[in-house]
């Protein structure tokens, strides 16, 4: 048996779980590009290293974002991976494809790019994995004669993403699928020409469930959400005790805030409508007797983001209640004044939630004139993290 030229990725292939390099191998059969990657991907296990020059000057024309320049620090060894940029492809809102959309997109892709896609990336984008720099304007022009545009990338608006919300969910709050696209429209400039001291991630998520994981991973989350009260049909609630369901246990002692309460002799569940923090616990264990209240609508966090300058940030509420309806022009002028206070206060490659976190949530609040609200704490039911202006103390004695 010949020796494997790529032992350490072997190993990758063993055990139950389909392989990435088992993918790889398959398709290096007929690119070169990816052979070489496989390559290159092996000496960088053995060396301990990686072997990508992150970053360089290329792209399309019209274009500052979208494009992700890599080059390879052994193209001596491994020249089909000298250049091996990714483009990043704007996904449908909820990741929603036509089968003729999708082979359209991989016959592009096979013509001008190493075959390689990731779907989808963190920030929600189509990926397509290696190609030349004298390849990017013409599987550019292809992907927009199909349709496609590029999304963000650099220090700009990265590209929107959104779950799958109403067209599939029964607790979407908010057209999640609408939201996304108009923003997406309406701020084309932000997401294609980087000129901000660095990236900015906007998600919609449906409900608190929070599916696209906004709050962790999004400088600005949009949540739907409820204003009045869990609507309850106690007589599927009895079906649910009756079918053996300690209620009790299961759902009102596990209710963070103690909103809920059980009658065991009526049977009866009840709500304490202005203690609910809207955590759908209950709703998701009990999906035949509560629903979300009619009063729907978003609320608005900022600042969530991994370790980068600061440690990793769980994102604030700054609006606890919005209601949000096309054209969503109030959503629109917050995105407006939160995006100038940030771009005229922000050192190089500090998020926004770094800002806040440097110079104080008052400031911030008092920049983009929002009032201060209960909601606003650094840690959930831990520590406040509004402070009063003094004059404001000296004003109330």
């Amino acid at each position: 048996m010949a020796e494997s030229r790529t032992p350490l990725l072997d190993e990758l292939e063993k055990g139950p779980w389909p392989s990435f390099v088992t993918d790889m191998k398959k398709l290096a059969q007929r690119k070169p590009a990816v052979q070489d990657a496989l390559g290159q991907l092996e000496m960088s296990y053995r060396d301990k290293k990686g072997h990508w020059k992150h970053g360089g000057i290329v792209g399309v024309k019209g274009y500052g974002g979208g494009v992700i320049g890599r080059y390879s620090d052994v193209g001596d060894v491994f020249p089909n991976v000298a250049e091996f940029h990714t483009m990043r492809v704007n996904q449908p809102s909820g990741w929603f494809y036509t089968t003729e959309k999708l082979r359209r997109l991989c016959d592009i892709w096979e013509a001008y790019g190493s075959g390689l896609t990731n779907f989808h990336g963190s920030t929600g984008d189509i990926i397509l994995l290696g190609t030349t720099t004298q390849n990017l304007q013409p599987c550019f022009d292809a992907l927009s004669e199909a349709g496609f545009d590029l999304g963000g990338s650099g220090s700009d608006l990265r590209t929107p993403s959104a779950c799958v919300g109403p067209a599939r969910c029964e607790w979407a709050c908010i057209d999640t699928l609408d939201v996304c696209h108009d923003l997406t429209n309406t701020f084309q400039d932000e997401l294609h020409r980087p000129m901000w001291p660095y990236k900015f991630k906007l998600k919609i998520a449906g409900c608190p469930n929070d599916c696209v994981a906004a709050i962790a991973r999004a400088d600005l989350s949009v949540i739907g959400t409820w204003r009045d009260s869990i609507r309850i049909d106690q007589d599927a609630v009895r079906e649910y005790a009756a079918a053996g369901m300690d209620i009790w246990r299961e759902v009102v002692h596990k209710c963070p805030t103690g909103a809920l309460s059980w009658n065991a002799e009526t049977r009866e569940l009840g709500l304490k409508a202005e203690e609910c923090n809207r955590c759908m616990h209950c709703i998701n264990t009990m999906p035949k007797a509560l629903r979300p209240g009619l009063e729907k609508g978003a609320t608005i966090l900022i600042g969530g983001k991994a370790t980068i300058l600061q440690t990793a940030f769980l994102s604030w509420v700054i609006v606890p209640f919005m209601k949000l309806e096309p054209p969503y022009e109030e959503l629109k002028d917050l995105l407006r004044r939160i995006w100038e206070w940030w771009d005229e206060n922000a050192k190089t490659r500090e998020r926004v939630g770094e800002l806040i976190y440097r110079k104080g949530m008052r400031e911030f609040l008092k920049a983009v004139g929002l009032p201060p609200a209960p909601q606003m704490v650094f840690r959930p039911r831990a520590n406040p993290y509004y402070f009063w202006w003094p004059e404001e103390l000296q004003e109330q004695g």
